[in-house]
C-alpha cells in the first residue's frame, strides 16, 4: 500500500514537472518561432518558380521539422531530412524508370526505405526515406519527376526558413538552467545525508526513515542531469549568445562528476544503515555506542557538501567541522576496535565513506 502511494506521488510529481517544462520561457520562444517560420514558409511557397508552386503545403512541413531548441540540432535535422528525402525520391524514380509503379514495387520501396533508415545515416530524418519513396509512387504517379522536384524544393524552402528564423532569433543557451539543476542536485545529496543524521539522533530504532526512499532517486536525477548538461553544450554550439566563452558548462560538468561520486557513497551509507534499521538478513550489527558519532558525522558532512562551490568563512567553518566530526567517529571506532561488532559493523563503512567525501570537498575547495 505504501509502495503504491509512493509510486502515485512520484508520478504526480513528474507530471507536474512536465507541465511546468512545457511552458518555460525557452519553450514559449520555440513555439513563437515555429509559428513565425511556418507562416513565412507558407507565404514564400507560393512564389517558387515553375511547377514547384503546385506543392506549397510541403514548405510549412519543412519549417516545422527544422525547428529545434538548439541551432546545431536545427542544422543537423535539416540536412539529415533533405538527405533522407533525396534518397527516398531517387529510390522511387528508379522504380518509375524501370519496372514502373505497382503494388509489388510500392511494397518493395517501402521495405527498402525502412532498411535504409536503419543504417543511422539519416539521423532524425530517417523515417522520410520510406515516406518520400511511397509518396512519389502513390501521389506523383505519372508526374513523379515533377512531384519529386516540387516536394524537395518546397521542403528545402521550409527548412531554410526555419533555419533563418532560428538564427535571427537565436535561442538562449540552457547553461543557466543546467547549472541550477546541478545546484539543486547538490542540495538533494546534502539533504539526504542530513536526513540520515537527523534520524539517528532520535531514539533507536529510528522512527523516521524517510531518507531510505530517496537513495534511488539520486541516481535517476544524476542521469537526468547528464542529459541536461549535454543539451546545454549543444545549445552553445554556433549560438551567437555563447560567443566569447559565455555560458560555459565545464565547471558544472566537474561539479556533477564530483557530486555523483559523493552520491554513490551516500547511497552506500544509506543502504548499510537501512539494513540495520530494518534488521535485514545478512546485515552486520551496529554498535549502539557509535550512533551519536555517526549521526554527528553525517550531519556535519551534509553541511560540508552544501558548501561545494562556496568560498566564505562560514563554508570554511562547515568543512572544518565535518573533518573534525569524521575524525571523532574514527577515534570512536578505534576505541572499540577490540570488539568484532565494531570491526565488522557498518560504522567502519560509514566512517570510510564520510572521510572520503570530506576529502573530496576539501580538495575541491583547495584546502588540505
Amino acid at each position: 500500500m505504501n509502495r503504491t502511494r509512493v509510486s502515485l506521488t512520484e508520478r504526480s510529481r513528474r507530471a507536474g514537472t512536465s507541465a511546468r517544462e512545457a511552458v518555460t520561457g525557452a519553450r514559449l520562444l520555440l513555439a513563437v518561432k515555429t509559428a513565425l517560420a511556418v507562416g513565412i514558409a507558407w507565404t514564400l511557397a507560393h512564389f517558387t518558380p515553375g511547377v514547384t508552386d503546385e506543392y506549397p503545403y510541403y514548405a510549412p512541413l519543412g519549417a516545422l521539422i527544422s525547428m529545434h531548441p538548439t541551432l546545431m540540432d536545427s542544422v543537423k535535422s535539416s540536412v539529415q531530412t533533405l538527405a533522407a528525402l533525396a534518397t527516398g525520391m531517387l529510390l522511387a524514380l528508379l522504380i518509375v524508370f524501370t519496372v514502373g509503379p505497382n503494388i509489388w514495387t510500392l511494397a518493395l520501396v517501402a521495405g527498402v526505405g525502412v532498411l535504409l533508415s536503419g543504417t543511422g545515416w539519416f539521423g532524425v530524418g530517417r523515417e522520410y526515406v520510406a515516406v518520400a519513396a511511397v509518396f512519389v509512387l502513390v501521389i506523383g504517379g505519372q508526374d513523379a519527376e515533377m512531384y519529386s522536384l516540387g516536394y524537395l524544393v518546397q521542403m528545402a524552402v521550409g527548412l531554410g526558413v526555419g533555419l533563418a528564423v532560428n538564427l535571427l532569433i537565436a535561442p538562449g543557451t540552457f547553461s543557466a538552467t543546467a547549472k541550477a539543476k546541478v545546484s539543486a542536485y547538490q542540495s538533494a545529496v546534502a539533504e539526504h545525508l542530513a536526513g540520515i543524521g537527523d534520524a539517528l539522533e532520535g531514539p533507536w530504532p529510528p522512527e523516521r526513515i524517510e531518507w531510505t526512499r530517496g537513495a534511488d532517486a539520486l541516481e535517476t536525477t544524476a542521469r537526468e542531469l547528464r542529459t541536461a548538461l549535454a543539451e546545454a553544450d549543444r545549445s552553445r554550439r554556433g549560438n551567437p549568445r555563447a560567443v566569447g566563452g559565455r555560458h560555459e558548462t565545464q565547471s558544472a560538468h566537474r561539479q556533477l562528476e564530483m557530486l555523483e561520486t559523493i552520491a554513490v557513497r551516500v547511497r552506500d551509507i544509506s543502504d548499510a544503515l537501512e539494513d540495520v534499521v530494518r534488521e535485514r538478513p545478512g546485515a552486520f550489527p551496529l554498535d549502539r555506542e557509535l550512533i551519536p558519532a555517526i549521526a554527528a558525522g553525517c550531519s556535519s558532512t551534509a553541511r560540508a557538501i552544501a558548501t561545494i562551490g562556496e568560498d566564505d568563512p562560514e563554508a570554511h567553518r562547515a568543512r572544518s567541522e565535518a573533518a573534525r566530526a569524521v575524525r571523532l567517529l574514527v577515534e570512536a571506532l578505534e576505541a572499540g576496535s577490540e570488539s568484532a561488532r565494531s570491526i565488522l559493523g557498518p560504522g567502519v563503512l560509514v566512517a570510510t565513506h564520510l572521510r572520503r567525501i570530506v576529502v573530496l570537498v576539501h580538495v575541491q575547495a583547495g584546502e588540505e
